[in-house]
């Protein structure tokens, strides 16, 4: 079969299919694997994890902040959440948190710790509730992280309590 050309693809069949890929490359990069924040063999991918993890949003990222801006007024921590840049400032009774809108990841004030909490994965599980925009694990991801960090002194898991 010959190439065809770009113009010849009806949009929408050509957004779902870029919306595959990148959704395939983010779910495959190491940025997403938290055991790599030593940056891997001799810390060379370093940059690469601290970029993905922290860094600027992309586009998908961008659409998830517009949505929290219109849910966080919504939620029950509302009063503990403020979206600034890059992030979601959660205000436990510890500490203050910043969740990364494209990552997940949190960092802990004062220092910007890196704070490891990696959510359960089995995607078969049912999900608790609905959320406004199908198909997006990452906002569940840090809506629950958001959530249980607003409380933060009701958590009982020892691994993260060691890191609090």
């Amino acid at each position: 079969m010959d190439p065809l050309p770009l113009t010849r693809i009806p949009p929408l069949v050509l957004s779902e299919v870029l919306r595959d890929v990148d959704l395939f490359v983010g779910v495959a990069s190491i940025g997403n694997d938290p055991t790599w924040q030593d940056g891997g063999p001799g810390g060379r991918f370093q940059e690469y994890w601290t970029s993905y993890g922290f860094g600027e949003l992309n586009q998908s990222a961008e659409t998830r902040r517009l949505l929290l801006d219109r849910l966080i007024p919504r939620l029950a921590i509302a009063d503990r959440c403020t979206l600034e840049g890059r992030f979601l400032h959660v205000k436990g009774d510890r500490h203050t948190y910043k969740i990364h809108l494209g990552s997940g990841n949190i960092l802990r004030t004062p220092n910007d710790q890196y704070l490891c909490i990696v959510p359960k994965s089995n995607p078969s599980a049912p999900q608790a509730g609905y959320l406004p925009y199908e198909g997006d694990r990452m906002l569940a991801v840090i809506l629950s992280k958001a959530m249980m960090l607003a409380d933060d002194t009701r958590i009982t898991d020892p691994t993260i309590l060691s890191q609090l």
